[in-house]
């Protein structure tokens, strides 16, 4: 009865900072632009105090 709506709200929820920091590593094009991208996330690029 609640699997419709349950699915609906997954689709609608924000990506997590994880989520979103996965993401962009994964975009990376080689292992150069990867250490790039993880210093870049080890600095705090997606991390907002």
């Amino acid at each position: 009865m609640f699997t419709p709506i349950r699915k609906f709200a997954r689709a609608l929820r924000a990506p997590t900072v994880e989520e979103r920091e996965m993401a962009y590593l994964n975009g990376s094009h080689d292992r150069i632009d990867l250490e790039y991208r993880q210093r870049q996330v080890d600095r705090g690029l997606f991390r907002f105090r």
